[in-house]
């Protein structure tokens, strides 16, 4: 049953009955409520939204982006996703050497700026990246310069070897491996968490956090459900079955993963809420990475919540609105990851693109939007 895009478009709604009108760093203007949630359980199916089409390659390809842990715009555009790149461009305006008119790097439009990100990678190197954003903050958390703070000429020797005293670990932290060994090593923990909120980095990132963080929750299956799992896995479709937890494998078969015993929630918080671009791709990534975390830890995904703060429409986005709440939902897709080995040492595979395919996805037709950057 899709409850997901009622959800949505109840959202959408509330906003335009509700909204107060209020400026943004856009210049395009929005209308805004402040503090809602979207909840999704899994088992109904993955949360793509089916009241306007949606793209789900971009969706996975701005998620393998993240975690891999980059930030330059060349793996996006070379893969079809062009979601950063006005953000890119916009960086670019404001810091190409205009005071060199000559200079073939100077004054391009986006799509020649877009087109040299693919063609050249010196420059893509140069003007591509979008400081340290999400990616970096995933997987090479650094939230201090330590050299440059420990040998302060402002800090005496005592003050030096206290502040020292205050860290334990050298370089920068890979968030997504300690979360995932973590997982299987302290399940029940309330410190499963990352974040991208970096604030000693902020003003070095295009465009600081929307969605800034989130937190991960698991609990134990009953027998039954994990004997339910066991036999879908192992039986065709539509066969009568009995509870026997009997049945249930042997953990130490070393032929085939052993049945989950938990589930697997992930819960994400968002400061700024584009809700009609940026809410559905932002619903749909989550729970893609949701399915993923669970894969590598051998879990049974469970609830996607999204607890949301400044959650908008832009005044170019209110018409579109307005024709998407009238449409009527359809019945949710699937996803199948193909197989990958599971890493050994906490870190994730390296996915590719085509290892993601979504099942049986109908929609409405697609409602075009400007994005504000």
């Amino acid at each position: 049953m899709n409850k997901l895009d009622k959800q949505y478009t109840d959202l959408l709604l509330d906003i335009l009955q509700n909204g107060q009108a209020k400026g943004d760093r856009t210049g395009t203007g929005t209308i805004s409520v402040f503090g809602r949630q979207i909840r999704h359980d899994m088992k109904d199916g993955f949360p793509l939204l089916t009241t306007k089409k949606m793209p789900f390659k971009t969706i996975v390809t701005e998620l393998l982006w993240f975690l891999r842990g980059d930030t330059n715009i060349k793996y996006l555009v070379d893969n079809g996703c062009n979601i950063w790149n006005g953000d890119a461009y916009k960086n670019y305006q404001w810091k190409q050497p205009k005071s060199f008119p000559k200079d073939p790097d100077s004054n391009l439009s986006q799509q020649e700026f877009v087109d040299k990100i693919k063609e050249n990678d010196v420059f893509a190197s140069k003007w591509g990246n979008l400081g340290p954003v999400y990616g970096r903050q995933w997987r090479s958390w650094n939230g201090l310069d330590r050299q440059a703070f420990f040998n302060s000429d402002n800090l005496d020797e005592a003050n030096r070897d206290a502040r020292q005293g205050m860290f334990y670990k050298e370089g920068d932290i890979d968030q997504i491996e300690n979360l995932i060994n973590d997982l299987k090593t302290n399940p029940d923990s309330r410190r499963l968490m990352v974040n991208a909120w970096n604030v000693s980095e902020l003003e070095n990132m295009v465009l600081p956090p929307c969605h800034y963080g989130f937190q991960i929750y698991t609990r134990e299956l009953d027998d039954e459900t994990r004997y339910n799992i066991w036999f879908n896995n192992n039986y065709e479709t539509g066969m009568e079955r009995f509870f026997n937890p009997n049945d249930l494998p042997d953990y130490d078969n070393t032929y085939y993963e052993p049945t989950p015993t938990r589930a697997i929630s992930l819960m994400w918080n968002q400061r700024s809420v584009d809700t009609f671009l940026g809410l559905p791709f932002n619903i749909a990534s989550y729970a893609l990475l949701l399915e993923i975390i669970a894969r590598e830890v051998n879990m049974v995904p469970d609830q996607l919540i999204g607890n949301l703060g400044d959650v908008h429409l832009y005044s170019n986005h209110i018409e579109q609105a307005k024709e998407q709440i009238i449409r009527k939902g359809l019945d949710l897709p699937s996803i199948t990851i193909s197989k990958v080995m599971k890493s050994e040492n906490g870190s994730l595979p390296l996915y590719n693109i085509t290892d993601f395919k979504l099942n049986d996805y109908k929609s409405h037709e697609t409602i075009k939007a400007a994005l504000s950057n």
